[in-house]
This record gives structure tokens, C-alpha cells and sequence, in this order.
């Protein structure tokens, strides 16, 4: 590699694509120079380069020279992943229950040379912080605080996480808690004892619902019962008026009171005798 202003160990050493190692390739800097073959490195990855099995840089996506004899390049992906990791804990009233969470992560290029070189696993380290947060937060709650405080424990725990892996190269973009999920046992217990609670106010909305019925229907009768009355009272009215009048027209007719009396009963048993022998029932006996 021809590397302007700097000076090289030999012209042979330049031609073969031998590099000199600068300041920002060994922080982990990107990776240039002229070389004997091609690497292809993909859209969305760097190509960690080894010289002699030393860390001297990252190629950035497309076309890149090295030299094969002293130098590799391995592709390392920059995308977002994601591990999923299950907890079991138990709450502050001895509740035992399991905490999925979703992490999703991705290398810092940055800090390629860290997350490649410096840390073997990175999933279980995350899986292990994830466990430690979970594990010392759940025990301070009780079964609905946990479920309550799930936006608080997403924080800690991401912010548990990305402290944790910074420093290897990993960014932690985000954490999700999708699921808490108590013990079969205590989930039925849960479900039964909610739904009895919901019998109980279906019971009682429905014995409202009842006694507001009966007192309508009450004051329904008792409307009724008020307004038959004064339709008979003005009935009686009527016809004590009717009799009024009567008597007073036989009177004025000659006929004396007893008479007049008389004279009613009798049209009125005619017309009770006329009612019998009209009814279409023919289901009553009239004895004279």
C-alpha cells in the first residue's frame, strides 16, 4: 500500500500491498490499500481485516484490495438483531412468574474491533444482564405493581444493557417486555376469582334491574287503581244524576215517588232480562 507523506519499511514491501499500521487503524479505523485480490463486502456489513492475525481495520461495503498471503477478511453484519429472553422470577408476594423480553441490538462500526475481538458470546451476556435487572426488580413488586410497572422496567432494562455491552461495541436499540405471565395454577386462580367478581356485579346490577320493575310496575298499578276510581266515582255521579232526573220528570208526569221507584226496578230488571237473552254464550240461568 502507497500511503501519501508517510514513509514505508521498502518499495517491495509497498508493491506486495504490505500496509503500515496508522494510529486510527488501531483504534479501529476503516481499512485502504492496494493488494493482489478483491474482497466483496455486502451491503449493510464491514470486512474485518487481519493482517497476520491482527486486527488493521474494517472495509466498508463494495469493492476492497488486500493482499490473501498476510491479510483476511472476515464479514461482520452492522443490521439490527434481535434475542429474545426468558426469566423466571418471583414477586413480592411470592408470586412465580415468567418475563419474556425482546432485545434488539446491533454492532457500533465504531467499535468493530471490541465487538469481534473482545467478547466471545454477545447474546448470553445480554441474556445474563436482562436476567440480573429482571431478577432484581421483579422481587420489589407485588403481581399488579409488576404488571402495572412494565414501561419502568423496560427502562431499566435497557438502560442496564446498553451500559453493559457500550463498551464491547454492541448498541442496544431497544428492549421490549412482551410478555409477564404468572404461574398456570395462580393464572386459573386469577380468572376465577375475576370472574366471580364480575358474577357478583352482574348479580347485583340485575336485582336493580328487578326492583325498578317492581316499584313501576306499582306505581303503574296503583296509577291505574287511582284512575279507575275516579272513573267510577264519576260513573255513580252519572248516574245519580240520571235517577235525579227521572224522579223528577215522573213527578212532574203525576206518579208518586213509590211509583216512580217501582217504575225504575222494573225497567231496569227488563233490561237485565234483555242482556241475559242476548248473551251469545248461553252459559246462565235467569229464575224469575
Amino acid at each position: 500500500r502507497l500511503l501519501v507523506g508517510r514513509p514505508v519499511p521498502s518499495l517491495a514491501a509497498a508493491m506486495a500491498g504490505a500496509p503500515v499500521l496508522l494510529p486510527e487503524e488501531e483504534a479501529g479505523g476503516p481499512f485502504s490499500g492496494f493488494g493482489i485480490s478483491c474482497a466483496c463486502i455486502s451491503a449493510g456489513n464491514v470486512g474485518v481485516v487481519q493482517q497476520f492475525g491482527r486486527f488493521a481495520g474494517y472495509m466498508e461495503p463494495g469493492i476492497n484490495l488486500y493482499c490473501p498471503c498476510i491479510q483476511s477478511v472476515s464479514q461482520v453484519s452492522l443490521a439490527v438483531r434481535q434475542i429474545e429472553c426468558t426469566t423466571e422470577c418471583k414477586t413480592k408476594d411470592n408470586a412465580t412468574m415468567t418475563c419474556r423480553t425482546a432485545v434488539q441490538y446491533r454492532i457500533n462500526k465504531a467499535k468493530v474491533r471490541q465487538a469481534v475481538f473482545e467478547i466471545d458470546n454477545p447474546e448470553a451476556q445480554i441474556r445474563a444482564a436482562v436476567d440480573n435487572v429482571v431478577r432484581s426488580s421483579i422481587p420489589n413488586l407485588d403481581l399488579e405493581e409488576a404488571f402495572s410497572n412494565k414501561d419502568s422496567l423496560r427502562n431499566e432494562i435497557l438502560s442496564n444493557v446498553q451500559m453493559a455491552m457500550k463498551e464491547y461495541g454492541y448498541t442496544i436499540t431497544n428492549v421490549l417486555v412482551t410478555d409477564l405471565s404468572p404461574d398456570r395454577a395462580l393464572l386459573q386462580a386469577m380468572n376465577a376469582q375475576l370472574a366471580a367478581r364480575r358474577q357478583r356485579e352482574a348479580a347485583i346490577e340485575q336485582g336493580e334491574a328487578q326492583k325498578v320493575l317492581q316499584v313501576k310496575a306499582a306505581e303503574a298499578d296503583a296509577d291505574a287503581k287511582y284512575l279507575s276510581g275516579q272513573g267510577m266515582a264519576r260513573m255513580r255521579t252519572a248516574i245519580a244524576d240520571g235517577f235525579k232526573d227521572s224522579m223528577k220528570s215522573m213527578s212532574e208526569g203525576g206518579l208518586t215517588p213509590q211509583e216512580a221507584m217501582h217504575m225504575m226496578i222494573t225497567t231496569q230488571y227488563l233490561d237485565t232480562l234483555k242482556d241475559f237473552a242476548n248473551n251469545p254464550n248461553h252459559s246462565s240461568i235467569m229464575v224469575p
